[in-house]
């Protein structure tokens, strides 16, 4: 008995000398492999850039350098290409969902059937909190809205690549990162919220929604400032050889991650509130 004691001992010994030499060899290596970037930032000089970083971020607000020929009929911005591949990964999801996945949801919910009912949850009762009359259309909406704008700032991350005109390869960007797109899906949000007020109030709700004139714009700006920030940042770090290795890494993670969260919540819930203010029946605000 004593001996079995004394082995087990011995070997647990051994073990956690093993792993404390694991350790330090794991230690060792990555502080090499970081000293020799650290070197690297040093020794190596920053390579050719086509442009200064002016040009580079004027480049990345109007697009007027990098364009990719669509089917060969018409030049157009990165971000149009970035918005018709969103819109076809959801459309191919969604059809995939409801074909082989949905009919087979269960009493007792698998962790896809937990996370779908979740989200969409949210966004329900988000639309009935906001507005209690009418909430089916806009619990339909904002559940997309929100998705499209999580899904398509997280998509910038995947850097798939593209050929422009000039044959030059880039990362596509996330589709709202363009003005364009920005604009109008403040529009389409301030559209959705009149749609409300004419179907409860009729020709008064319309009034009541035109008085907030300045809500397109400001939905729009909100989005195309928030994901073009992140986006600058990204590319002035870049830009620098000295802040090339890791730093990018971190900063394009965290400002996507927080931007694709942030403003999802952000439109959702504005969009929500204005709703529900313009389809409260009349009555019932008298």
């Amino acid at each position: 008995m004593r001996y079995s004691c004394g082995l087990f001992i011995v070997r647990r010994c051994n073990d956690f000398i093993m792993d404390n030499k694991k350790r330090k060899i794991s230690i060792i290596v990555f502080a090499v492999l970081a000293l020799a970037m650290l070197v690297g930032t040093i020794i190596v000089k920053s390579p050719g850039h086509h442009g200064s970083i002016s040009v580079l971020m004027r480049d990345a607000v109007l697009h007027e350098v990098n364009k990719i020929s669509l089917f060969g009929l018409i030049d157009v911005n990165p971000g149009l290409i970035a918005a018709f591949s969103v819109t076809g990964i959801f459309l191919v999801f969604a059809l995939i969902v409801r074909i082989f996945v949905i009919p087979r949801f269960t009493i007792v919910p698998g962790k896809f059937q937990i996370v779908l009912e979740t989200l969409v949850g949210y966004f329900d009762n988000l639309a009935k909190t906001n507005s209690p009359h009418r909430n089916k259309f806009l619990g339909a909406y904002v559940f997309t809205a929100g998705c499209y704008i999580a899904v398509s700032t997280l998509f910038e991350l995947f850097g798939f690549q593209a050929i422009t005109t000039h044959g030059e390869s880039i990362s596509l960007p996330a589709p709202l990162a363009d003005i364009n797109a920005a604009i109008m899906m403040g529009c389409l949000s301030y559209l959705v919220i009149m749609s409300g007020g004419f179907a409860e109030n009729g020709f008064k709700g319309i009034l009541k929604t035109l008085k907030d004139f300045s809500l397109p714009i400001s939905m729009s700006f909100r989005i195309f400032g928030a994901l073009l920030s992140g986006a600058l940042v990204t590319e002035l770090v870049y830009h620098y050889m000295a802040l090339s290795y890791g730093l990018p890494v971190i900063v394009g993670v965290l400002f996507t991650l927080l931007h694709a969260l942030i403003q999802a919540y952000v439109l959702t819930m504005l969009t929500s509130m204005f709703y529900g203010e313009v389809s409260e029946p009349a009555h019932e605000h008298e």
